[in-house]
């Protein structure tokens, strides 16, 4: 599981990045399915950043993969 969610955030991260921030991979829990990300950049500080990861990177990553139960950010 932890190479699919790497692949697509790969494919999220330049969105990203145009905006100066960036995103970590922490942790994936394969049993559980939960992975922990981190913000970063501009990202960590923006108010929109709990929007950005429940409508963008956690909807992008179960597009992906399918067996994402949660994702969890880390500050």
């Amino acid at each position: 599981m932890r190479e699919k969610v790497e692949k697509a955030l790969e494919e999220i991260r330049p969105y990203l990045q145009a905006d100066g921030g960036d995103i970590e991979l922490l942790d994936v829990d394969d049993k559980e399915g939960v992975v922990k990300v981190r913000l970063v950049g501009a990202c960590a500080g923006c108010p929109m950043s709990a929007m950005t990861l429940r409508n963008g990177v956690e909807q992008a990553l179960k597009r992906s993969v399918p067996e994402l139960k949660q994702l969890e950010a880390v500050m």
